[in-house]
């Protein structure tokens, strides 16, 4: 059996397979890059549904309506609560829509829109262990170096953000996280058979916790290729992990 610690769609891989929730409570948590909502966006087709300029509402494929979330710019650690629209289609590359007052309030960049978004519950046990997974992943980052890269404007049809020098980042995709380094290696093999991504890495976190991801990218559009190309296998819950290294 393999056992998974972040919730995604069942791929079928030759066995049964149990998902481990990401906590007790089975929070949803995920990190990535958040889109801010225009109308052309909806008008193209891009974005099925509209969002007013100074809503706190966003949308999430993962999450059902009217689920709380916060949202976390982790560039500069800024939040807001907000609440989950109805189902909207959206750009497979991003983790969220977002509005234009959201984007604001939490000053995030329109060159690296870097944000989680947090599931709000009754819980508090799960603020403690999810610290600590940051530092975790953190360290995982770190041992997938690459040079620094510069990430010009991520959203589409907005406008470009003007900056006074580049920002220098690289980036991993984290796939999942298993209890098994075979089940981990079984996940790398499937992944690399049934799409055209080649670039796929396994690291061992700490005692049976092995975490398969894809990279490190040194450009953004490998980042979203990979995302696309993911699709084939139906994983739902794919995040960015930012390695912070060279900032």
């Amino acid at each position: 059996m393999l056992f998974f610690l972040n919730s995604c769609s069942t791929p079928d891989i030759g066995t049964r397979e149990i998902f481990k929730k990401q906590d007790a409570n089975n929070i949803f948590v995920n990190k990535g890059f958040g889109l801010m909502y225009e109308n052309s966006l909806y008008k193209s087709k891009e974005v099925t549904k509209k969002i007013d300029d100074r809503s706190l509402i966003i949308f999430q494929k993962n999450l059902k309506k009217d689920t709380k979330v916060k949202i976390t710019n982790l560039l500069n650690n800024k939040s807001i609560l907000a609440r989950v629209g109805a189902d909207a289609v959206y750009p497979l590359f991003y983790n969220a829509v977002l509005s234009k007052r959201i984007f604001d309030e939490l000053e995030i960049s329109l060159n690296e829109p870097y944000v989680e978004i947090l599931e709000v519950t009754e819980s508090t046990t799960f603020v403690a262990k999810k610290a600590k997974m940051f530092d975790e992943e953190k360290k995982v980052a770190d041992k997938a170096p690459v040079e620094g890269i510069s990430i010009n404007d991520l959203s589409i049809n907005q406008v470009k953000e003007k900056i006074d020098k580049k920002v220098k980042y690289d980036y991993i995709v984290k796939v999942a996280d298993f209890y098994y380094l075979k089940s981990a290696q079984i996940m790398k093999k499937k992944i690399i058979n049934e799409t055209t991504i080649k670039k796929v890495s396994i690291v061992e976190i700490s005692n049976n916790y092995f975490r398969v991801f894809l990279g490190p990218f040194n450009k953004v559009e490998l980042i979203e290729k990979a995302f696309n190309d993911m699709n084939i296998i139906n994983f739902e819950n794919l995040e960015v992990i930012r390695n912070e290294k060279n900032t």
